[in-house]
């Protein structure tokens, strides 16, 4: 593959695509992960994303799930050197831990670390914020772990822009590394928070920008259409918060502009995103190889300037 992009200001080369590996111990077990990123790596993308609660949700899960496939897959497959991997801590995952605390941060990236059977992490981010924490004591543990070389560069999910600047302009006065990339919801049906709270900020900080929910929980593949398409998939009840009259007109345009490319609605999706001036390279999840496809062909899709323009009227917000 030769079209990656630079992930903000760091020298990771990334694929226009992200694998999110929440699906890993969720709606894939290890053998079908295992599978899917032979997939993913054998098609020349090399961007996989995890976080240590994934899949804490799921019933008889403890977290960490995630993190221990792609570990064994690492160990198993030999690709640690071909693979940026990024994973994020501070959501709770167990009581008492969580958050961002110089104490926490130091225990959650070694459990981390170990899950992942690697010595360092390309992407470590913060998942969620911990209002409790000054940004001072986060950012001064971060770079702690960077020079330890247990992490690369560092990231931020989930952060409000006031948050995420203020952690940046401390570590501009103090010569330590800043959050590089920020992990936005932004997809077709959730623009706001992003273009109106994040969008002057990334911009300002030249900070890449790897939104996840590309597909909003799969709405955006088409897939559900009415309330009784949720039970089609352990994702589905995620799904029925879209189901309204803008929903409905962003599907109906997608639906246009994928007849009019030959497409599967999943791709003007992803693709959508990819012509962002913005973004560098979206999330999503496949839990099969023809899923897995079509999202990859969609990073080699262009949407026409008045295709652009249809989409973004009919998902205004």
């Amino acid at each position: 593959m030769d079209n990656r992009r630079k992930l903000g200001t760091s020298n990771l080369w990334i694929s226009p695509l992200a694998f999110g590996g929440n699906v890993f111990g969720w709606t894939l077990d290890e053998s079908a992960s295992f599978k899917i990123l032979d997939l993913f790596l054998d098609a020349g993308f090399n961007f996989i994303d995890t976080a240590d609660v994934y899949s804490r949700w799921a019933p008889g899960n403890e977290g960490g799930e995630s993190e221990t496939i792609i570990g064994n897959w690492l160990k198993k497959s030999g690709k640690r050197k071909d693979v940026i991997l990024a994973t994020k801590l501070g959501i709770e995952m167990a009581e008492g831990k969580k958050g961002l605390s110089a104490n926490y941060m130091k225990q959650a990236v070694e459990a981390s670390l170990k899950r992942l059977g690697t010595d360092y992490i390309d992407l470590y981010q913060s998942h969620v914020d911990d209002p409790e924490t000054p940004v001072e004591e986060t950012m001064n543990t971060f770079n702690e772990l960077v020079k330890e070389g247990k992490v690369r560069y560092i990231g931020a999910s989930n952060l409000s822009a006031g948050r995420i600047k203020a952690s940046n302009d401390f570590a501009l006065t103090n010569n330590l590394a800043p959050y590089i990339c920020l992990q936005p919801l932004y997809n077709l049906y959730e623009r706001q928070k992003f273009e109106t709270e994040y969008s002057k900020l990334v911009n300002e900080e030249s900070m890449g920008v790897i939104p996840y929910y590309s597909l909003a929980s799969g709405f955006l593949s088409g897939k559900y259409r009415s309330v009784n398409d949720l039970d089609k998939s352990k994702r589905g009840q995620g799904v029925q918060k879209y189901l309204d009259e803008r929903g409905f007109g962003i599907l109906a345009t997608m639906d246009e502009v994928a007849r009019e490319q030959n497409v599967p609605l999943s791709q003007i999706a992803i693709a959508w995103l990819l012509q962002k001036p913005l973004v560098t390279a979206p999330i999503a999840s496949a839990t099969n190889e023809h899923q897995l496809t079509e999202l990859l062909q969609a990073t080699t899709l262009t949407l026409t300037k008045e295709q652009m323009t249809r989409l973004d009227t009919a998902s205004h917000f």
